[in-house]
């Protein structure tokens, strides 16, 4: 079975703090959806009704962009995703995000808010996999 990725380690954010990265940065989020949304980890937050792991993440995008916002950070690109052009061929992502954040440390904050937190249940809910990788922009 292949391990499931949903949120940083410590060691993961540790790493990142200490590349001690100047200016903003560019998280590649690569996402693959339930077909259900499964709130058994919150269930303050289900909805009346079952959802799929879209309407749940759609839920978690549109709560989460205030804080992200208030932090200095953007939504650069959402993309459906499908099978590699090169790489494995049967690895598929559902959606592909591209977020700028001012600084490392600004995306500290955001993930430590504690109001953005509450709402985390419903990207909980919705991921199955995931990958974040954080980019630094480099002049060629």
């Amino acid at each position: 079975m292949t391990e499931k990725y949903l949120s940083p380690s410590f060691e993961s954010g540790k790493h990142l703090f200490q590349k001690n990265i100047q200016g903003s940065i560019v998280n590649l989020n690569l996402i693959k959806l339930k077909k259900e949304a499964d709130y058994s980890a919150h269930p303050d937050l289900k909805p009346a009704h079952s959802i799929t792991g879209h309407q749940a993440y759609l839920t978690y995008i549109k709560e989460a962009e205030p804080f992200l916002k208030a932090n200095g950070g953007e939504i650069l690109f959402i993309g459906k995703g499908n099978l590699f052009l090169i790489g494995p061929e049967n690895e598929y992502w559902d959606l592909c995000m591209l977020i700028r954040q001012k600084s490392v440390s600004d995306f500290f904050s955001f993930e430590q808010n504690e109001d953005y937190m509450k709402i985390t249940g419903h990207r909980t809910a919705a991921i199955e996999d995931s990958r974040l990788l954080p980019l630094e922009e480099v002049l060629l």
